[in-house]
């Protein structure tokens, strides 16, 4: 149920952020970690590159003196999982900016902020 209320919002806040700055609409796009998946799909995914704990979605404009903006979704309860945490301090120090956005409003501000 959760993932869900996480998928929904993810899909508005893109939504709006694809209407709302157009001239960035590819450079936000989303990292499909999460879902369920048969073994030989993971196996194959692993090898591919994928890697637990990235951010679910993706911001390439430099702003702020920031090589881009990570941004993970979470409902008002969800918590970051160890490899979350993990992930977040890895690209801080490459010169991210890494925020936990909790509701639309918080997504739009941080966007706002971030390329304003």
């Amino acid at each position: 149920m959760r993932q869900h209320i996480e998928s929904n919002l993810q899909q508005a806040c893109v939504t709006w952020f694809r209407l709302q700055y157009r001239q960035y609409a590819t450079l936000l796009y989303a990292v499909p970690n999460g879902g369920s998946r048969n073994k030989l799909e993971a196996v194959h995914m692993k090898r591919e590159g994928i890697v637990s704990g990235v951010s679910d979605l993706n911001l390439d404009v430099a702003r702020q003196g920031y090589h881009g903006l990570r941004i993970e979704m979470k409902t008002k309860v969800g918590r970051q999982s160890e490899n979350q945490k993990d992930w977040q301090e890895a690209i801080e120090r490459q010169g991210y900016l890494y925020v936990v956005c909790r509701s639309f409003e918080q997504f739009m501000t941080t966007i706002n902020n971030y390329l304003g």
